[in-house]
């Protein structure tokens, strides 16, 4: 399989995923797979209870979103290290190629069609 144009397509889409997670968190120096919700304002006086409120509510609405970038950067990750150890589009529950229709909409896919729906069930 040429994997070339997919390797492009990952690449891009990790980068635009990087300048999406920089907006809303800050890289884990501890761990490269996890990304750290911050958020937007940290002027917070503790006297002013309405604006605390608001900040902790935005984190908490970046901390939903933070997980769900982070998984597909995780993924994109994974990927593109499939594609260097040569491994890239073979499911990774029954060991089959995964579909060219399949790797086409989702280049970062983890398992064929049949299997897509235990791609959640997954270890990292």
């Amino acid at each position: 399989m040429d994997t070339s144009l997919y390797k492009k397509r990952l690449e891009q889409m990790h980068e635009e995923l990087v300048e999406e997670l920089k907006a809303i968190g800050i890289h884990d120096p501890k761990n490269p797979k996890d990304w750290i919700a911050v958020p937007e304002s940290m002027d917070v006086h503790e006297s002013d209870t309405d604006l605390v409120a608001d900040v902790v509510e935005e984190w908490d609405e970046r901390q939903g979103l933070v997980a769900t970038l982070e998984k597909q950067y995780n993924d994109i990750e994974r990927a593109l290290a499939k594609i260097e150890s040569g491994t890239y589009g073979m499911c990774e529950i029954s060991n089959d190629p995964i579909e060219p229709e399949r790797l086409n909409a989702n280049p970062a896919a983890r398992t064929k069609i049949a299997h897509m729906n235990e791609e959640g069930t997954l270890s990292e």
